[in-house]
């Protein structure tokens, strides 16, 4: 069965880390683009990243310098490290992929996973 599972969110203190996974079954990840979204209450699910399978990773203004996004293929796992964490970061974050070697409009890709919480708070 085609899945993408997600982990590793949870509560942490502004200016902390986390680092979120997203294990893929049932396909093999490096021949797909994968993008990052988050949404918070009330607002619309929005881009965080997208890194294509040419290899070009690109980022929102918004977590810029702070986030950054990885493969891990022997695991057929992306990883999303968050640091630098604000309470403006607090979303669910999904993590999706798109065949193909370019980055796609959000409705265009195939596979998501379920979403994790990431709460930014003191």
């Amino acid at each position: 069965q085609v899945q993408l599972v997600e982990s590793g969110g949870g509560l942490v203190q502004p200016g902390g880390s986390l680092r979120l996974s997203c294990a893929a079954s049932g396909f093999t990840l490096d021949y797909y683009t994968i993008g990052w979204f988050r949404q918070a209450p009330g607002q619309e699910r929005r881009g965080v990243s997208c890194s294509s399978s040419d290899g070009s990773t690109y980022y929102a203004d918004s977590v810029k310098g702070r986030f950054t996004a990885s493969r891990d293929n022997a695991k057929n796992t992306a990883n999303l490290q968050m640091n630098s964490l604000k309470p403006e970061d607090t979303a669910v974050y999904y993590c999706a992929a798109s065949y193909g070697s370019s980055c796609p409009l959000l409705l265009e890709y195939d596979y998501w996973g379920q979403g994790t919480q990431v709460t930014v708070s003191s």
